[in-house]
This record gives C-alpha cells, sequence and structure tokens, in this order.
C-alpha cells in the first residue's frame, strides 16, 4: 500500500512501520553487496585451500556474476506476476540456503555451486526489493528519498563488507559464507511481519510464458558466461563465438515469442520507454566502471605494494563511508536538480577519480595519490545511482514495477561483467609480480578504459538531452508518460520551480 503525498515535500514523515519495512528490505539489498565484497575478498584462501587454478577460482566470483545476471529478467517479472513480497521471501530462502552450502563445501566445485545458488537468490531478491520501495513510496519527493536510502543501505553492506570480510578472511574464509545466513533468515523473519502482503488474484486467466522465461534465462546465463570466460578462451576463439551466437540466437527466438504470447514476459514496448533504457546503459557504466576499479586498485594495493587483506579493505573503505553519508540526502537533492545533473555530475567525477589513479606508481602515497579517487568516487557513486534507480521506475506502470527492476538490475550485472573483460583484456596477460614495469603499465592501461566509459557515459547525458529538444522543440515538450518525456518527479520539481519541463536523461 502506497503511502499518501498530498505535498511535494520530502519531509513528510513516515510511521514506524514504513520505517521498519524499508530497514528490511534494505538489509537485503545490503546482504547482496556484502557477500560479493566478502567472497571476493576471500577467493586467494579459497583457492589455496582446495588448490585450485586460477582460472577456476575466478569462478568463485563469476558464478555469483552469471546465477545474478542470468535470472534477474525472469526474477523480475516473477515480483509482477507472483507478488514482490512471494518472491522476495523465496530469494532470501534461497540466498541463505546458497550461502550455507557454500560456507559447509568440501571441495572448489561445491563453493562454485554454493555461489551460483546465491546468486540466483539475489536475482529473486534485488528486482523484487526495489519494485516493493517503488510500490510502497508514490513517485516523487517520497520515492526519491527512499531510493536514497536503499542506496546508503548499499554502501552499508560494501562498508561492513570489505573491513568484515578481510577481518573473517584471517579466521576462515567459510565465515564470508555462513555470516550471510542469519542476516537472511533476520530478513526474512521481518519481511514475513512487515512487508505488506500480495494483493489477491483478480481471477483473471493468467497465462505464464514459460517459453519466454526458458529462452531469456537461458540467453543470459550464455551471454554472462560468454563475457566471463572471453578473456580466458579468447574473445575470437570458437568456443566463444559459439556461445556467443547461441546468446544471440536465443534473444531472437525470445522476441519472436514475446511478440505473440497473450502475456509476455517481457512485454517489448517497455523498451521504447528511453527512460528505462537509459537509465540502465547509465547503471552498467557506473558499476562497470566502479567494480574494475576495484578490481585494478586490489591488485596495486595487494599485488604490486604488497598490502594485506585488511589493509586494502581499510583503504575503500572511505567510498563506502562516504556514500552512506550523502545517498540519503541525494533523494532529497533529486528534488531540486532534476535526474540529469545528479547523473552527468557523479560520471564526471569517476572519470576525475579514475584520471588521478594513473598518477600511481612506485612507492606512490596512498594519502595524496589514491584517497582522492576514492573520495570522488564516494561523492559521485551515491547521485548517479539513485537518480538512475529513480529514473528507471518513474512513469512505469504498477504491473510492470518488477521487469522494470529487473531490466536495471540486468544493467548493473552486464555492465559490471562487460566492463570488467574489456579491462582484464587492455591489462594482458602478465602476472609477475617481478616484473613491476609490466604490472603497472597493465593497471594503467585498464584504468584508461574506465576513464573512456566513464567520460563518455558523461557527455551522453546533455548530448541525449539536446537531442530530444532538437527532435520536439523546446516550445512543446512531449506528453507526461509518451517515451522521452520528462519524468514525474521532473515535472513536479519543474513546476515548483516555475521553469518548463525537459526530458529525462538517456
Amino acid at each position: 500500500m502506497a503511502i499518501a503525498d498530498d505535498v511535494p515535500d520530502a519531509r513528510v514523515r513516515w510511521g514506524l512501520r514504513e520505517w521498519l519495512m524499508l530497514v528490511v528490505v534494505c538489509g537485503a539489498f545490503s546482504l547482496d553487496a556484502l557477500d560479493n565484497i566478502m567472497v571476493g575478498i576471500a577467493t586467494p584462501q579459497i583457492k589455496d585451500e582446495f588448490n585450485m587454478s586460477t582460472s577456476a577460482a575466478q569462478w568463485v566470483v563469476s558464478a555469483y556474476v552469471l546465477g545474478f545476471g542470468g535470472f534477474l529478467l525472469l526474477g523480475g517479472r516473477m515480483a509482477d506476476l507472483l507478488g514482490k513480497r512471494r518472491v522476495f521471501l523465496t530469494g532470501l530462502t534461497v540466498l541463505a540456503v546458497g550461502s550455507l552450502a557454500g560456507g559447509l563445501a568440501t571441495s572448489g566445485f561445491l563453493v562454485i555451486v554454493g555461489r551460483l545458488v546465491m546468486g540466483i537468490g539475489a536475482a529473486l531478491t534485488a528486482p523484487s526489493a526495489l519494485s516493493i520501495v517503488v510500490g510502497t513510496f508514490p513517485e516523487g519527493p517520497q520515492r526519491n528519498r527512499a531510493l536514497g536510502i536503499y542506496t546508503a543501505c548499499g554502501a552499508v553492506g560494501y562498508s561492513i563488507g570489505v573491513v568484515v570480510g578481510g577481518a573473517l578472511t584471517q579466521a576462515s574464509w567459510r565465515w564470508t559464507f555462513m555470516l550471510s545466513v542469519p542476516v537472511a533468515v533476520a530478513a526474512l523473519v521481518g519481511a514475513l511481519t512487515l512487508v505488506p502482503k500480495d494483493p489477491p488474484h483478480d481471477g483473471t486467466e493468467r497465462h505464464y510464458d514459460a517459453a519466454g522465461a526458458v529462452t531469456v534465462t537461458a540467453a543470459m546465463l550464455l551471454l554472462v558466461y560468454g563475457i566471463v570466460q572471453a578473456p580466458a578462451e579468447g574473445w575470437l576463439a570458437g568456443r566463444t563465438l559459439g556461445v556467443f551466437a547461441a546468446a544471440v540466437l536465443l534473444l531472437a527466438a525470445f522476441t519472436v515469442i514475446e511478440s505473440r504470447a497473450p502475456q509476455p514476459l517481457l512485454r517489448l514496448g517497455l523498451l521504447r520507454n528511453k527512460s528505462l533504457v537509459g537509465a540502465s546503459l547509465i547503471a552498467a557504466a557506473i558499476l562497470g566502471t566502479y567494480m574494475s576499479y576495484q578490481f585494478v586498485g586490489s591488485l596495486y594495493l595487494q599485488t604490486y605494494r604488497g598490502w594485506s587483506p585488511l589493509e586494502m579493505a581499510f583503504a575503500f573503505l572511505p567510498i563506502g563511508l562516504l556514500i552512506l553519508t550523502f545517498a540519503p540526502r541525494a533523494g532529497n537533492w533529486l528534488g531540486k536538480t532534476g535526474l540529469r545533473r545528479p547523473i552527468f555530475g557523479g560520471m564526471l567525477a569517476y572519470a576525475v577519480a579514475f584520471l588521478l589513479f594513473l598518477r600511481v606508481g612506485e612507492g606512490s602515497s596512498y594519502w595524496t595519490m589514491v584517497l582522492p579517487s576514492m573520495v570522488l568516487i564516494g561523492i559521485g557513486f551515491p547521485f548517479a545511482f539513485t537518480a538512475a534507480n529513480v529514473q528507471a521506475t518513474n512513469g512505469v506502470d504498477e504491473s510492470e514495477q518488477g521487469l522494470a527492476a529487473g531490466i536495471l538490475q540486468t544493467g548493473y550485472q552486464v555492465g559490471a561483467a562487460v566492463v570488467l573483460a574489456v579491462v582484464t583484456v587492455r591489462m594482458g596477460d602478465e602476472d609477475d609480480a617481478a616484473d613491476r614495469p609490466a604490472l603497472l603499465s597493465g593497471y594503467h592501461h585498464g584504468t584508461w578504459v574506465i576513464i573512456v566509459i566513464a567520460a563518455v557515459s558523461a557527455l551522453a547525458v546533455p548530448v541525449a538531452a539536446l537531442a530530444a529538444r532538437l527532435r520536439t522543440g523546446a516550445a512543446t515538450p512531449a506528453a507526461p508518460g509518451a517515451p522521452g518525456a520528462p519524468t514525474v518527479g521532473e515535472e513536479r520539481t519543474a513546476e515548483s520551480a516555475g521553469r518548463p519541463t525537459g526530458r529525462s536523461a538517456g
């Protein structure tokens, strides 16, 4: 049930139940970040215990991405058809089971299976959690505020993950899995109590698009698998090209199926929503560049400089703390600035941060060479991330909010996989710690890829806005709800400021 929004003021008070419900839902979101960070830090220890090869050990991380990215669209649509609360509870259960299985694993293969199951659980919780927030808080200032807090909770998971992950790994890598079990159970109990029950079925006949679900899930699994494996196999290797070709054929079959299905898994018209598609592309750049920076920065600090996992964790901690500081306020500021400026400013801060990181070298000071990049990322992320979430969900019908969240989350995950794969290729295969010039050169080459993607993404925001104005004319704005029209939040902002409305970013 949505909270009343009689006045366009983000300071409207929420009751205790709304606050507790938001904490529970955001807790699941922070758990996703917590799992990813902690297990990523523990991967070298898992590799050593089970005598895994480097290519096998990378699947401890990649299996999670595979399950998450492969099942996101299905998870988002399930939230719409079966109920947000029901899918959310199912996802938490699957996540807890996967965490327990990984923590008790007796072989590297079983650890990877546990991570795959955890990724599938996250694919169910992520879109359903976002759609619960969107469905509870009405479009405009209240939703902006809630999504700002949602972003901050992700930062909590990240901030706790880098430190706790480093500390737990010192004791045993198994604790990085086992810690997630009680957290998931607590969120499950809270959701049973606080998340509103799904509305009863209205009696209309439902047609479940099984063929669409199978083809799109298989296509996404193959796509993410191909991206993850390409750096090791070779981008032009026969196996890589075969996987990508199969993914393309399955996506083509999915398109045909959806165009004919009475109740399609994905209404193809939703992909003409320029705000949603633009936000998903920005999401791909936000997480893709950040995860790649974290990868390069971690290698620089641990491999090149010889820092311990715990020291590296504290080095990245300022990012999480800054996100935690600014994200709750970002939603309120969106009501004053609209959506374009935070996205542009966030991606520009990213580009400058990565550019500053190019200065690192032998014996560089953390305080003058690394920390400035961390600060800019920590400030830019909450604004760009929150604005992208708002833009993706504004103007989307309630019956498709879960699917819209799934599309946005797919942008995040596929973007992370694609950008990291390209950065890895650009860095080269050199992993000999004794060849320090080659290592440093590889870090710089990978960072340049990240810089270009961040800069192009920032530039795309004003370019897209200018193109939209040239197409329609500033004096004749598109009607609300039309593809490319300004979001409701932007319309309210423009009206309250007494200025004409424009179009949303992307």
